[in-house]
């Protein structure tokens, strides 16, 4: 399984001071490395190396790094390998060229070894998850007799949704009974978001559906930066939603996050033509939270969530709103700017 197998980094740079940099703090972190300084030998590299992720700069004097994602995302090896850039320079317009040339992260350099480590894995284990999936899908079409062995990999992986990487509705549905039952038994609140794209539709018909599928990741990755918490969950809800499960949290505490996931999302300025007034695409949080307790019930929770998700749609969108959740058959709804 991907828990197994090692994180392998291919690092392109041309600045020996930063490769210098980056080995020291990789030092004793289990991930693999190869450095390439010249761009020009970084596909062939990654070729014979087989990263699970590339960390690589952005402005290099032999290659221009965007052209560079564009020859991993044409080389069959190599078109889903995730891609971080690395980037001494935090311009918005900058990081939406390189998500529309496929890259996966964006990092300002040099980040803190914690944030590193963080990102690679993640993205390490995204990829090597999917490559799980689809050799488990690949096993059951040749071999009809190997459909037992497939299946337990498969109850691996069917908590994660195929397009985004992020956890399905089956996974979230699981994941908030734990949550509830766990709150309930330690006495804590438990907050849920739900987060839908603003105007998806008209995103949809102007950008097609696989500018629609870019979409749906980029704010997957938005949403799930913002978590730092092994308990923390992001989900795809249906569609263009997406819940956040929000263990031991306050009502101000997820309204905080929600406020972040906005304001990263917005600090990308990822276009939307025609949609007034940012003509950026923006998403809309209702945040809610339950103290579970013989007299709330975890429906409770997701209905006072999306009230307040249909408060912030109604309040003009871009925006967050809050409720409490109250014991069955009653209705505090508070929402809150």
């Amino acid at each position: 399984m991907n828990a197994d197998k090692p994180v392998r980094l291919l690092v392109v740079d041309d600045q020996p001071i930063i490769i210098e940099h980056l080995e020291l703090m990789l030092e004793d972190s289990g991930v693999v490395c190869e450095y390439v300084t010249d761009p020009l030998h970084a596909v062939d590299v990654a070729l014979r190396f087989r990263p699970t992720v590339i960390l690589q700069d952005l402005v290099m004097p032999t290659l221009d790094g965007i052209e560079l994602m564009g020859r991993y995302r044409e080389t069959l090896e190599l078109e889903s390998v995730p891609i971080i850039v690395l980037s001494a320079d935090d311009d918005a317009f900058q990081k939406e060229q390189c998500f529309l040339q496929g890259a996966n992260d964006y990092l300002v350099k040099l980040p803190h070894r914690v944030e590193l480590l963080a990102r690679i894995r993640y993205h390490s284990k995204a990829y090597l998850a999917n490559m799980e999936r689809d050799e488990a899908f690949h096993c059951l079409q040749v071999s009809q007799e190997r459909l037992g062995a497939a299946n337990v990999l498969l109850q691996k992986l069917n908590g994660l949704d195929g397009l985004t990487g992020i956890a399905n509705r089956r996974k979230f549905d699981e994941q908030l009974a734990v949550e509830w039952q766990r709150a309930k038994r330690n006495k804590y609140s438990l907050a849920l978001l739900m987060c839908d794209i603003d105007h998806f539709k008209q995103y949809n018909d102007t950008y097609g559906h696989q500018g629609g599928d870019q979409c749906l990741k980029r704010v997957a990755a938005v949403l799930t930066e913002q978590l730092n918490r092994p308990g923390d969950l992001v989900a795809r809800y249906g569609g263009e939603e997406f819940a956040v499960i929000l263990p031991d949290t306050t009502i101000e505490g997820a309204v905080h996050i929600a406020n972040r996931c906005l304001q990263h999302l917005e600090a990308l300025r990822i276009e939307n033509k025609g949609v007034s007034p940012t003509g950026y695409l923006t998403i809309s949080v209702g945040a809610a939270v339950a103290c579970p307790g013989k007299k709330t019930a975890i429906g409770a929770l997701i209905e006072a969530a999306d009230r307040a998700l249909y408060a912030a749609k109604h309040r003009g969108r871009n925006t967050v709103c809050a409720a409490h959740c109250p014991p069955s058959g009653e209705n505090d709804e508070v929402p809150t700017p």
